[in-house]
C-alpha cells in the first residue's frame, strides 16, 4: 500500500507541482521524500486499514493527507491566469514546447506574492492575488522581449 501511496504521490506532484520535482530531482532525493511523506501518514494509514475501510478510500483519504500542503497548486494557478489573460502568449509558447519551462519561471517571479499574500485555499479565489499575477506576468513577458 505504501508503494501505491508513493507512486500516487509522485503523480500528484508531477502535474500540480513540478517546481517541487524539479528541486528533487536536482538534489536526488525524490524517492526519500515520497518516503519520508508516506511514513508521515503511517498512523492514519493504519487505522484505516483497522477499520476495515476498501482500498480505494484509503488510498484517497492518504492522498488527501499527503497533498494537503501541496494545495493549492501554485503552478496550475499560475497556468489557469496565464492562459485566461493571455491566450496568444499561452498559445505561442505551448506551440513553440516551452509552455512549461515559462510557467516555471512564472512561478518563480511569481512566489514572493504568493508569500507575500499567503495564498492557500480559502483565498485562491482573491481578485486582489490574481491581479498581483497578472501584473507580475506581464512584466515578466514584457522582460523576455
Amino acid at each position: 500500500m505504501k508503494t501505491v501511496l508513493q507512486e500516487k504521490l509522485l503523480a500528484y506532484i508531477a502535474n500540480n507541482n513540478p517546481d517541487l520535482l524539479t528541486k528533487l530531482q536536482q538534489s536526488q532525493s525524490v524517492s526519500a521524500y515520497l518516503q519520508e511523506r508516506v511514513d508521515g501518514i503511517e498512523s492514519l494509514l493504519d487505522e484505516l486499514i483497522s477499520q476495515g475501510r476498501p482500498k480505494y478510500a484509503i488510498e484517497e483519504e492518504c492522498l488527501n493527507a499527503l497533498t494537503a500542503s501541496l494545495r493549492p497548486s501554485r503552478y496550475n494557478y499560475i497556468r489557469l491566469v496565464f492562459e485566461e489573460e493571455f491566450p496568444s502568449d499561452y498559445e505561442r509558447l505551448d506551440q513553440t514546447g516551452v509552455l512549461a519551462y515559462e510557467l516555471l519561471n512564472m512561478l518563480e517571479v511569481c512566489k514572493g506574492i504568493f508569500d507575500e499574500l499567503e495564498f492557500n485555499e480559502d483565498n485562491e479565489d482573491d481578485r486582489g492575488i490574481r491581479y498581483a499575477v497578472i501584473g507580475q506576468i506581464h512584466d515578466y513577458l514584457i522582460d523576455r522581449t
